[in-house]
């Protein structure tokens, strides 16, 4: 053991020039390593935001859609969402009237169906963007228009979607 751990005849240690290159080379890989980390934890939150944002937007158009695909009555497109709430009714074969409801009060979105015998509330989406340019419910003759932005995050890393839909109203039987 001895023999292995002895220095041979003409065998000398690193210099201390090949030391110093050698830790520089190795702090640079641990740079690029690191910056490569870093990046791959911000873009997985942008994804993660940019995901949540199109489920929440997809939510509120499908479930808005369904039920304008009902009404028979419609009420509140014009300051909806800044001043009123958007109104959906409709007379089933049995003669139950049902009214929706849907009111967005600080970024969140919720539908309020009501059929006479009992009330329900749910929350549709969350982070819904209340400026009437970017979320909306307009009406042209027999088509209505809906329009819903999402907005997650902040700063640079802030993620912003819309989703649109076109409705036609449902035939007068």
């Amino acid at each position: 053991m001895k023999r292995l751990l002895r220095a041979r005849p003409g065998q000398r240690g690193f210099t201390l020039i090949e030391m110093i290159v050698s830790l520089a080379l190795t702090s640079l890989i641990g740079l690029g390593v690191s910056t490569a980390i870093a990046q791959v934890s911000s873009q997985t939150e942008r994804n993660t935001d940019f995901t949540a944002a199109t489920q929440q937007a997809m939510n509120a158009i499908h479930w808005i859609g369904e039920d304008l695909q009902m009404a028979q009555t419609v009420s509140g497109t014009d300051g909806f969402p800044a001043s009123d709430n958007l109104v959906f009714s409709w007379t089933w074969w049995d003669n139950t009237v049902y009214t929706i409801t849907y009111s967005l009060v600080d970024g969140v979105l919720t539908r309020s169906y009501d059929d006479g015998a009992s009330n329900h509330t749910t929350l549709v989406a969350e982070y819904v963007n209340d400026d009437p340019e970017l979320t909306y419910c307009t009406s042209d003759n027999e088509t209505y228009g809906i329009s819903v932005t999402i907005g997650i995050g902040t700063g640079p890393h802030a993620v912003m979607i819309t989703r649109s839909r076109d409705v036609a109203a449902r035939p007068h039987l």
